[in-house]
């Protein structure tokens, strides 16, 4: 191009509008960097919004939980009461009678001033005195405690108390939220809440009974929790505490309700389980395959009668030393907590049918199953 040209065409260009454009242009390009930044600004500025709303729902969650445990808390703990217990504990040098004290908790069921609690907590105890939600203090008297199946049930004389509501153990889940609640030491209300960890768990009895579905929860007891309440969400009891595994972390036990109100009903209408009792020294042993599938056994092992109770039922039935109970009254026996639990179920004083492998004979015996004394 000719220079002159080029200085023509320099000298007739509009400075301020060739600025214009350029300016326009740069706000162009500035706006698009500014409108792409802002995206990604955007794209940013939405995490903490999200971080915003995850930690809302978190403590929408946290409140959840929490409502549930503070509602339940608030529904039994009128009904929780403090169980102080003094039983004798032999005599001084000078030949006066020495006192134990001790205690645990329980949970008021019926508006009479009825109590359950744990066998254990109440056993031999020669005077109890229970404190009420509101510190009121005053003397209990037992009804009725089966250690069998640790529990028990002492009543107060004070009208129009509140009753917790009994819920049903049959419908617990595992992975349930729980709350185990006691008066340890009078310390009212001690919460602690987790879930059901496994159900239908068996756990042996101080008096060497097996207590059949029991409830494991990782809801901590503390010493002098026993017999308080274990309860869901709603307030509802599904349990009673009664043992923690102590060389173990998060593994505790609760009695069924279930369970408990069978004991209570008996213990107020007889003062004590009846259980019948048949009269052998029994161990669990092992039966030969060949007689197992002889026999079509539903049971590898069964009971082997070490001795026989002079003028036992056993003895009257003609039960014999070396004889394998497999069955009673066609339920099989595979062992002695069977057998024990077997002979809680059978109604005292009526004939059943006992079956027994004498060496590699099968005999029906008929017994009679006595009470246990």
């Amino acid at each position: 191009m000719n220079p002159k040209q080029i200085d023509q065409h320099l000298s007739s260009m509009n400075l301020e509008e060739v600025g214009s454009r350029f300016s326009a242009s740069a706000a162009h390009v500035a706006y698009a960097n500014q409108s792409e930044t802002n995206g990604w600004g955007e794209e940013a500025s939405r995490e903490p919004a999200r971080a915003a709303v995850s930690a809302a729902d978190d403590d929408s969650l946290l409140d959840a939980y929490s409502r549930a445990v503070t509602g339940a808390v608030e529904r039994i703990s009128p009904s929780v009461v403090n169980i102080e217990v003094h039983a004798a504990a032999g005599r001084t040098r000078s030949g006066e009678p020495r006192e134990r004290r001790g205690g645990g908790s329980g949970f008021v069921f019926t508006p009479d001033g009825l109590i359950l609690t744990n066998s254990h907590v109440v056993h031999d105890a020669r005077r109890i005195e229970v404190t009420l939600a509101d510190g009121r203090r005053m003397p209990a008297s037992a009804i009725g405690d089966d250690p069998a199946s640790d529990l028990a049930v002492v009543r107060v004389d004070e009208p129009g108390l509140t009753a917790a509501a009994l819920g049903d153990s049959q419908q617990l889940r595992v992975g349930q939220l729980v709350v185990a609640i006691g008066n340890p030491y009078g310390f009212q209300s001690t919460v602690t809440a987790g879930v059901v960890s496994a159900l239908g768990r068996s756990l042996r009895s101080y008096s060497g009974r097996l207590i059949d579905d029991v409830i494991q929860t990782d809801a901590a007891l503390n010493p002098g929790n026993s017999g308080g309440p274990l309860v869901d969400s709603a307030g509802r009891v599904v349990g009673v505490n009664t043992a923690t595994i102590l060389p173990a972390q998060g593994i505790c036990f609760a009695i069924g309700i279930n369970t408990a109100k069978f004991v209570a009903s008996r213990l107020l209408r007889d003062g004590r389980i009846r259980r019948s009792y048949i009269g052998v020294s029994a161990q669990t042993v092992p039966i030969h395959r060949r007689v197992v599938r002889f026999y079509d056994l539903p049971k590898e092992t069964g009971v082997v009668a070490l001795s026989i109770e002079e003028k036992s039922p056993a003895q009257r039935a003609g039960v014999r030393e070396g004889d394998v109970i497999v069955a009673l009254e066609g339920h099989p026996v595979a062992g002695v907590d069977d057998l024990h639990r077997v002979l809680t179920d059978v109604r005292v004083g009526v004939s059943c049918s006992l079956t027994v492998l004498r060496r590699t004979e099968k005999l029906e015996l008929r017994i009679v199953p006595e009470e246990t004394k």
